[in-house]
């Protein structure tokens, strides 16, 4: 809830609604589990808040550490179901992916999420106290840490769970909430394009990331069948067409696969298909997992692609993805710990 709703409650009640922001600074700042916690309110509006509501949509059921520092948390929601999220360092900055789905309905074939299909949505609740928990879980290890970025790129696609997607930012974001800036928090699909038409036009201010992964349409339904529905032209169109200020940049996620689309010919064509797009090219060499039939590229392979993208004139990075001896690496969340 945000403090407008809380504090339509409060006003029911009787109650002042400063009381409102009281609450929510426990819940987004003070990072509290329990209305036992809110002192600074009386027993008597602490129990009715007990009866009438659930603080915390999850459990932290367990933790994961890699060596990089990487924690892998596994959520358990109320249902008994499961999802992953991912703390990650990054020189002095820490990450956060976060899931919006359990499993995922788009069966993209280099990653593991979609092999468990897609059993339910998550409530904007569920999304935004995987954050809350993140922070509890930073605090413990690194105490003078700050999360300062968000990624929706756990398991699930954010733009197929649309209204909670929507709902979650505008909690995270919220200056009476978790305060999060817009800027810091990136949302990456797989190309659903009506999604990407939608968040467009909330104008949220959120950093856009959509998955590439092929410059032919051919390639694209191979690893990715959904591109069926939403074909490679059409999604790259609407990458032309979404709104951004002449200062951002949207990210173009390619997944590298060892002799599917990652040859010269493809870094050409990726090339020639984003020339003209605000854009930073983010290429991930594949991350193996036993669920899935592909191969890792050689360095050098990597090497040679990013080359001729930069002699291109774009910016390009290469994501050597932390937490892969966990299991935390793009593309191997499976909502379940060894």
């Amino acid at each position: 809830m945000d403090v407008p709703e809380i504090e339509r409650w409060m006003t029911q009640r009787g109650e002042k609604q400063f009381h409102a922001r009281q609450v929510a600074k426990w819940i987004y700042d003070r990072l509290a589990r329990s209305t036992d916690e809110m002192t600074d309110l009386s027993k008597t509006l602490r129990a009715a808040l007990a009866v009438e509501f659930q603080v915390g949509a999850l459990d932290l059921a367990h933790v994961a550490s890699a060596k990089d520092e990487t924690r892998k948390m596994l959520f358990q929601l109320h249902d008994g179901a499961t999802v992953e999220g991912v703390l990650m360092r990054q020189d002095n900055r820490w990450s956060m992916c976060i899931s919006t789905q359990v499993g995922c309905a788009l069966t993209c074939q280099f990653c593991v999420t979609g092999t468990l299909g897609l059993k339910r949505q998550l409530t904007a609740g569920e999304i935004v106290d995987q954050v809350l928990l993140g922070k509890r879980e930073l605090a413990k290890f690194a105490p003078e840490a700050q999360l300062t970025n968000l990624v929706f790129m756990g398991m699930g696609e954010p733009l197929l769970n649309m209204e909670s997607t929507i709902e979650a930012l505008r909690l995270l974001t919220s200056p009476q909430c978790v305060a999060m800036s817009p800027r810091r928090i990136t949302v990456s699909t797989a190309g659903v394009i009506p999604g990407i038409e939608r968040l467009g036009a909330e104008d949220l201010g959120v950093n856009l990331a959509v998955s590439l992964n092929a410059t032919t349409q051919e390639t694209r339904e191979l690893i990715m069948p959904h591109a069926k529905k939403w074909p490679l032209d059409r999604l790259i169109k609407a990458m032309r067409e979404y709104p951004m200020t002449k200062s951002r940049r949207m990210t173009i996620e390619y997944v590298l696969l060892a002799g599917i689309n990652d040859s010269v010919t493809d870094a050409r064509r990726l090339a020639k298909l984003a020339r003209g797009l605000r854009c930073k090219i983010n290429l991930i060499p594949f991350n193996e997992a036993p669920q899935v039939p592909f191969e890792r590229p050689t360095e050098k392979t990597v090497e040679k692609f990013r080359n001729i993208l930069l002699a291109e004139n774009f910016t390009v990075s290469v994501r050597y993805s932390k937490g892969r001896s966990i299991a935390a690496a793009c593309g191997q969340l499976a909502g379940a710990m060894a």
